[in-house]
């Protein structure tokens, strides 16, 4: 049984998964009878917040929103992703009709909708050296888009080219309203080194990804069950994140501290089982908070 007692955090940090429809769960997160359809039920008893990725591959119907919104609490918070017709298809450009279509959908989730994300795509040295370097195509794209955002909704950037951080970014956001996302991603800085060298924060809200490097994930998941010892692939801890999870904990107090609401989801990619990280975080939170030494899992 997992401890998920989140009464150390503070109220103005909220943490979860990235989806919560992960059928590898079952018997370590979800009872092993649970049926599918009763997930998000079960997740929101637990969760304050979930982070929907499966709007990444197509806006949702209206029907599926409102079922979400049927199945969890008041003040149960929902972020989602958006579609990749807009942030890869057409990087933005020439999307509207797209655009008007998810916001129509996630408009279904009134007050418990929370930040949309915005993942963009890592663009490789070897494809366009220039914009590796600059990203002065990107921001020029996003800086025609970010207009038709409505000023009543929360907003985060997310972009995989380290070079891209600085302040021509930094300020096209913050003039917007708009939160750069903080990730744990092989190619990205982390929040600590980041808050030294820049001021990376651009809204009045802060939102925090824990990815992991999937390729390296899905290789030890698979070696994992070559050899027996793995029956499913999301089903536990596969890697000791300990010492990267501790690393996290200033700079999200740090967050805090600066009076924003910050965001907090985990993938299964980050260790092997995405409740499990959560777990590892709130015993470091606490542990931190004691000032005792963090035990690994």
């Amino acid at each position: 049984m997992l401890d998920l007692n989140f009464s150390a955090l503070p109220e103005d940090l909220l943490v979860g998964t990235s989806s919560f429809g992960t059928d590898d769960w079952r018997g370590v997160f979800y009872p092993a009878g649970l049926a599918p359809a009763e997930y998000l039920r079960f997740y929101a008893a637990r969760f304050a917040t979930v982070e929907i990725d499966a709007t990444w591959y197509s806006s949702p119907s209206r029907r599926t929103v409102e079922a979400w919104v049927q199945k969890v609490p008041d003040g149960f918070v929902f972020s989602a992703k958006v579609p990749r017709s807009i942030t890869h298809d057409r990087y933005l450009e020439g999307c509207d009709e797209e655009w008007s279509r998810f916001l129509e959908a996630m408009d279904r989730l009134g007050e418990k909708r929370g930040p949309l994300l915005f993942q963009f795509p890592y663009v490789a040295k070897g494809k366009d050296a220039e914009e590796y370097r600059t990203g002065a195509d990107f921001r020029r794209r996003l800086a025609a888009f970010l207009p038709k955002l409505p000023t009543s909704g929360q907003y985060v950037v997310e972009v995989r080219n380290e070079k891209w951080i600085a302040d021509p970014l930094l300020d096209l956001l913050r003039a917007h309203n708009v939160a750069l996302a903080f990730v744990h991603y092989y190619t990205m800085p982390t929040a600590a080194s980041l808050l030294v060298r820049c001021d990376p924060v651009t809204a009045d809200f802060a939102y925090i990804r824990f990815l992991g490097h999937h390729n390296e994930m899905d290789r030890k998941v698979a070696a994992a069950r070559a050899e027996g010892a793995r029956e499913r692939d999301w089903e536990r801890l596969i890697v000791d994140r300990t010492a990267e999870t501790r690393a996290w904990i200033g700079p999200i107090r740090e967050l805090l501290r600066r009076g924003r609401k910050t965001y907090v989801y985990f993938n299964n990619h980050f260790a092997g089982f995405a409740p499990g990280s959560i777990e590892l975080f709130l015993k470091v939170w606490r542990e931190m908070d004691s000032g005792g030494a963090v035990t690994p899992p």
